[in-house]
């Protein structure tokens, strides 16, 4: 918020993310958490009306659920879509999206991995040249110093993967090789996706610290 809004809008783009949280807190009493205070900021920096922004989060998450788990990657995944863009086959797209990857049997669909598979149904790009490119960067990837089965896991290279290949269509996009209507810049969504899966691995292990004293 801080370093995306003026000083005299500091205090109501804090208020706009507390009532998205709670209005999501509402909605998800359970699902929602501190992994969710970096996307209610986001949310409060965008342009959106709190209750059709979270009217529109519960339209995806109702659409969407069926198809994915948990519903805590669900929920993220829906504040990805809203941030990005209003098109109204947005649940469509990401559907034929994981359905595309799962033909390459590549998991996107997990619970660190399923935001991601948002943020690139967001780009302006053929959905198989999309699998292509993450499938290449990942196999690419696995063969560098540091990246063995051994250092990262099969989840985190294709987080590391999706991302990258995002952030070269943003590089694009600034460059003015490609055009797009996405509203909200896509780089501060893939900072916002990964800040708040740091929070949950973060939960997990205080969570699971405390179990085991």
């Amino acid at each position: 918020i801080a370093a995306h809004a003026t000083p005299d809008q500091f205090e109501h783009k804090v208020e706009r993310a507390k009532a998205f949280y709670d209005h999501m807190k509402a909605q998800h009493r359970f699902l929602t958490g501190q992994d969710d205070y970096i996307f209610a900021a986001m949310l409060s920096l965008s342009d959106l009306d709190v209750e059709s922004g979270v009217t529109r989060m519960e339209q995806l998450y109702a659409e969407l659920k069926p198809e994915f788990s948990p519903g805590n990657s669900v929920q993220a995944l829906t504040q990805v879509l809203v941030l990005g863009d209003d098109n109204p086959e947005a649940g469509t797209h990401v559907i034929a999206l994981n359905e595309a990857f799962r033909r390459r049997e590549i998991r996107l669909d997990k619970m660190y991995t399923l935001p991601a598979l948002g943020i690139l149904s967001l780009l302006p790009a053929d959905i198989d040249t999309l699998v292509e490119q993450v499938e290449e960067t990942y196999e690419w990837l696995r063969t560098q110093k540091g990246f063995g089965a051994w250092s990262i896991n099969k989840q985190e290279l294709l987080l590391l993967s999706s991302s990258l290949v995002a952030v070269q269509y943003v590089e694009d996009l600034r460059n003015g090789v490609l055009t797009t209507t996405v509203s909200t810049s896509i780089t501060n969504i893939i900072i916002a996706q990964q800040a708040a899966m740091a929070a949950a691995a973060t939960s997990a292990a205080v969570v699971a610290s405390t179990s085991s004293n």
